[in-house]
């Protein structure tokens, strides 16, 4: 009987969803200025690639504040349709759309179109409806990524992931044990950053992303550790937030984080050239 229990929206942040908008116009323009930069440490918004992360923590922190008090009224499967109901619309419409354009793109950028078979394309295009991500044998367009029609897909992927862990796992666990977590995923973040390689799983081409954290967007063992580390450490971080519950009030803060983000996310490549 909980199951059917309706669960009445709390109130929101409006500043989060504020800053999810600026953090969304940074990443659009960061894709749209690398096509004309001279490589990554050249990027006039060198840094926007880490809005996916900072998507993570405020994901994190939603869940937590949203979710963490309603587990005697609602199931792991309502939860799952609750989430899927918001998410999963924009999924498969983003899917459609990049079928929509797939034959248009052939050219050198995209060497696979063209050349595979039609079950191929349209088993990709059922898995990406699906949210099922694709291995590196079911790429059709050739950059080895998780949903050939819709490339940023990937980090929805991992939201996903991110989402079932909660719900199975991460709900349960004290304050603690959840820090305990934040530092392995930072020590995992410093692991990958800095190129340790404590584990063995970064490949000697990672060199070229050093003191980054760009990646995550394959089904490679390499490519699904960067992806796994960006998810863990700014979503725990951000579920941990939720749980201190300690907020405090800045006058115009929607103004103050919108220009602390957009200058984070902007700062120049201060390493050498050829370590960004």
């Amino acid at each position: 009987m909980t199951n059917n229990v309706y669960l009445a929206s709390k109130p929101r942040y409006e500043i989060l969803d504020g800053l999810r908008g600026v953090a969304s116009v940074i990443v659009v323009l960061f894709h749209l200025l690398e096509t004309y930069s001279a490589g990554p440490a050249y990027q006039v918004i060198n840094h926007g690639y880490l809005a996916v992360d900072f998507f993570f923590v405020l994901s994190g922190f939603v869940i937590g504040y949203a979710y963490d008090d309603r587990w005697n009224r609602m199931s792991v499967w309502g939860f799952f349709k609750r989430r899927l109901v918001r998410l999963h619309p924009m999924v498969v419409m983003g899917t459609v759309l990049g079928a929509c354009f797939y034959f248009f793109a052939q050219g050198d950028g995209f060497p696979l179109i063209g050349h595979v078979p039609g079950w191929k394309v349209l088993l990709a295009f059922v898995l990406g409806c699906l949210m099922i991500p694709c291995g590196p044998r079911m790429d059709i367009r050739g950059w080895g990524e998780m949903n050939s029609f819709n490339g940023p897909n990937w980090s929805l992927t991992w939201e996903y992931v991110g989402n079932i862990l909660y719900a199975l796992l991460f709900r349960r666990l004290p304050r603690v044990l959840l820090m305990l977590l934040v530092g392995l995923a930072a020590f995992c973040t410093l692991d990958l950053c800095l190129n340790l390689n404590v584990f063995g799983l970064l490949t000697e081409g990672r060199d070229a992303q050093m003191y980054t954290v760009i990646g995550g967007w394959s089904l490679t063992a390499e490519q699904v550790y960067v992806g796994l580390t960006r998810l863990f450490y700014p979503f725990l971080c951000g579920l941990l937030l939720s749980r201190i519950g300690k907020f405090i009030k800045v006058c115009g803060g929607f103004w103050w984080c919108s220009l602390l983000l957009a200058v984070l996310l902007s700062v120049p490549c201060v390493a050498a050239r050829a370590m960004c």
